[in-house]
């Protein structure tokens, strides 16, 4: 089974501990008003790969990975829209020894995805067999990285198009996995740059803090703009300031306080 790339870096040092080399799947069913990678979001375009074109692209780096604790980062786009790619692919980095981070908001959708749009579920028995292909996917993962996006339906819907539903089904599916846990969240002027957003976000985490290793306030920028011209297309946040960092920094500082977590588990 080929999966659909948009492209990879090497030798990346933000994506996951240690070096590690970072694959970014084509497509997404989000459409964040913030993106600065919309070229990634139709599924269409990129380069088709197989599961051994990854695991040869790999297999040349595994002595950084040894040595810095680093592997393999999957990002995207979504790259649940193409979970059954993942599911053929992560037995195989497995067997290969090299861990794995998986950089997700938790949506999918369409074939890749049981057939479904996840934030359209109504039975139970689809959400049954959603959680149990996440949960068995997740199990291979050493590093979860998982995006929130927005810490309430109304706003997350007209921030990205959709509702919260599936991010909330993969913070239960935490336990599940082996390894740790980073929070990310794209801090944006206006949207959740305040302390009534940020004790929204710790409530919304702190069942499975014992997991969490790192929250990330990641600042937005306007590196996005230039590839919306590119597109043809208007950026949606074209007036918006980049978020300042030193604010944005201020506000990891409060989750980690709260979520008392110690230089230890910050720095991994």
């Amino acid at each position: 089974m080929n999966g659909r790339i948009h492209s990879y870096e090497t030798m990346g040092l933000h994506d996951g501990p240690g070096i590690r080399t970072v694959f970014f799947l084509q497509g997404c069913p989000l459409k964040c008003l913030y993106c600065h990678n919309p070229d990634t979001q139709k599924f269409e375009g990129g380069m088709e790969m197989s599961a051994e074109d990854v695991i040869a692209i790999a297999k040349r780096y595994k002595p950084f990975y040894r040595r810095s604790g680093g592997g393999i980062t999957i990002s995207g786009g979504e790259p649940l829209l193409q979970m059954e790619f993942l599911k053929v692919l992560f037995p195989m980095l497995k067997k290969e020894g090299i861990s794995i981070a998986l950089d997700t908001s938790g949506y999918g959708g369409g074939k890749n995805f049981l057939d479904v749009e996840v934030n359209e579920v109504s039975t139970d028995s689809t959400t049954e067999r959603l959680t149990t292909n996440l949960g068995d996917l997740l199990s291979y993962v050493d590093h979860l990285l998982m995006d929130i996006k927005h810490v309430t339906d109304s706003e997350h819907l007209k921030l990205t198009g959709k509702n919260l539903d599936p991010a909330r089904r993969l913070l239960q599916e935490i336990p599940k996995i082996q390894g740790m846990v980073w929070i990310r969240h794209v801090m944006v002027p206006g949207y959740t740059d305040n302390n009534e957003s940020m004790k929204a976000l710790y409530q919304m985490i702190a069942p499975y803090q014992h997991k969490i290793e790192k929250v990330e306030i990641l600042p937005y920028h306007k590196m996005g703009t230039l590839k919306y011209q590119e597109l043809g297309r208007k950026d949606p946040l074209l007036e918006t300031p980049p978020m300042n960092i030193d604010k944005a920094r201020a506000y990891e500082l409060f989750l980690e306080k709260l979520l008392e977590m110690n230089e230890e588990r910050r720095t991994g």
